[in-house]
């Protein structure tokens, strides 16, 4: 019998790489600038179909779900800080598309405000892959470091595929899939609020592609009844990045009614414009909470952390595939000045994305239906 843990080629016919190579030369590499604030945005609660729309729910002043609006008037990690006399930390996990959320908050809690936004993001990983990546160890690393007050989830848009449980296949969304799914993010999740973490999942945005829409939307639905289950606020993005009609959009119009860019051209990704639109209710909320958490009192020098580390540049794509296809990669983006205001919008450059890596031969099991790697 093949061990569980270890990767098999087959598996690379459904692995969406491409997803996550393209994640910081489609997203994050953008550039972090940001337009004016768009309205409100966010609706309680996942489509249980890819032809239903979303239910539109209550939400607070800030457009926030209340979900999160009600889960604390101060959560408790930031009362800590502010009881060890520390700065805010704000921790987001994820893939690529935690990196980009990532960027957008690190510039939406301004560092006077003792707010340090930690990325703990990582591309190419996911809860189906932990024979390349276990979140779980990785987690615990991360925590040994120190405390997170404030836990920014976002997975997923590398999780549509099968897994092997006990050396068996279980195809994406079948019974004994999300049993051994359930088990890795309860896990994950009780890790962080079992060290005083609040934690929140954001959902991922509409996409591009029906059939893989169709898939993100099922795991949604997926993470957000295990939130409940969990009393984690899920935060419903769908709407975010939609049209009117609720279909995917590459621009969408501001305050001014002028169109902005907020998706990256594979039409997976969002533009920075894009990951700030998804986060610009929930940075508002935790600004809120961090006053309320001070009480009013200023933030001395002493508070404000440090500038956030450049995230390492992605790996040339020469060594992994054709060096006739490689296209070059943009360097790894510096954090946006902690300024008052965001600064215009330059984030319109032509995007250059990673090939998909070739696919392996399959061996012995094989792997649950699926279609092939998208480009």
């Amino acid at each position: 019998m093949s061990d569980p843990t270890a990767p098999n080629p087959a598996l690379l016919l459904i692995d969406r790489t491409a997803v996550l190579f393209c994640g910081v030369a489609a997203g994050v590499a953008i550039g972090l600038a940001f337009a004016p604030q768009l309205s409100a945005w966010l609706a309680e609660g996942p489509p249980v179909t890819v032809a239903a729309a979303a239910p539109v729910q209550a939400v607070d002043a800030d457009g926030l779900p209340q979900a999160v609006a009600a889960a604390a008037d101060v959560p408790a990690g930031l009362a800590r800080a502010v009881a060890e006399k520390r700065a805010f930390r704000i921790g987001v996990f994820g893939d690529s598309f935690g990196d980009g959320l990532w960027a957008a908050l690190y510039n939406q809690l301004p560092r006077r405000e003792a707010f340090q936004v930690l990325r703990h993001s990582e591309q190419a990983t996911g809860f189906t892959r932990y024979a390349q990546n276990n979140l779980e160890d990785r987690l615990a690393g991360i925590l040994a470091e120190g405390p997170v007050d404030v836990a920014v989830i976002s997975f997923g848009a590398n999780d549509t595929q099968g897994i092997y449980v006990n050396g068996k296949v279980a195809p994406l969304q079948s019974a004994r899939w999300k049993a051994e799914i359930a088990t890795r993010i309860t896990r994950y999740v009780k890790a962080l609020q079992a060290q005083g973490a609040s934690v929140v999942w954001v959902g991922l945005p509409v996409m591009r592609d029906p059939k893989y829409d169709a898939q993100v939307q099922g795991l949604n639905a997926f993470y957000a009844g295990l939130m409940a289950e969990l009393d984690v606020p899920f935060i419903d993005t769908r709407s975010a990045a939609a049209d009117e009609q609720g279909r995917y959009a590459s621009h969408l119009p501001g305050k001014d009614g002028v169109p902005w860019l907020v998706r990256a051209g594979d039409g997976i990704h969002m533009s920075m414009k894009g990951y700030r639109l998804l986060t610009d209710s929930l940075a508002t909320r935790l600004r809120a909470w961090g006053q309320a958490a001070r009480a009013g009192k200023p933030v001395t020098a002493d508070l404000v952390p440090p500038p956030a580390a450049l995230p390492p540049e992605p790996a040339s794509p020469a060594a992994a595939s054709e060096p006739s296809a490689a296209a070059s990669t943009p360097p790894a983006p510096s954090p946006a000045p902690d300024t008052a205001a965001p600064v215009p919008d330059t984030d319109s450059a032509p995007m250059q994305l990673l090939p998909p890596q070739p696919a392996a031969p399959p061996e012995q099991t094989p792997p649950p239906p699926a279609e092939p790697p998208r480009p």
